[in-house]
């Protein structure tokens, strides 16, 4: 059962325990100084803004695969057990729990995806400016930048002129 180099393996859970199973597994790998065995362990997700009740904007953060801890690993004897015999596990990914390493292509678009944002805006939304010099004004939203979390809104200033301005999708509000 024994690979030299760490791979990426999926651990099913029981659904809410990821961030319990993620936790747990880095703690017993610290206690027990297993970190040339198990190397990480994670949760992809992806952030979004979300309005609040007084309208102002919060960060949540989604799972991307709920039910999944993604752990990287030499696939020991000693590394298998640790995993699956954590609390909220119920196995591993793979034919008959047995564990099967990810691809490299699969390791790659799961690093995309944990690196891409959401966006509770679109380009043409109207906004209102919450924060900042411009607070209190209104535009139009034109270019979106998810990995920067930016935007650049049609400012419409008090002369009547069209500004075109940069500003964080934190200090706007969808109108």
């Amino acid at each position: 059962m024994a690979d030299s180099e760490a791979k990426w393996y999926i651990l099913h859970t029981y659904s809410g325990y990821e961030k319990k199973v993620a936790a747990d597994i880095a703690k017993l790998v610290e206690n027990r100084n297993l970190q040339h065995l198990i190397e990480g362990v994670t949760i992809p997700t992806v952030t979004r803004q979300v309005e609040g009740k007084n309208g102002e904007m919060t960060e949540v953060e989604d799972k991307l695969y709920p039910g999944y801890v993604f752990v990287k690993m030499v696939e020991t004897n000693e590394s298998w057990y640790i995993c699956r015999n954590t609390r909220g596990v119920t196995g591993f990914v793979g034919p008959e729990g047995k564990p099967t390493p990810l691809s490299e292509n699969e390791v790659r678009s799961l690093e995309q995806g944990r690196t891409e944002t959401a966006v509770a805006f679109a380009v043409g939304d109207r906004v209102a400016i919450r924060q900042g010099v411009l607070e209190g004004f209104e535009g139009d939203i034109v270019e979106i930048d998810a990995e920067r979390q930016t935007v650049v809104v049609n400012v419409n200033n008090m002369f009547g002129e069209v500004t075109p301005t940069t500003l964080e999708i934190a200090a706007i509000k969808k109108i």
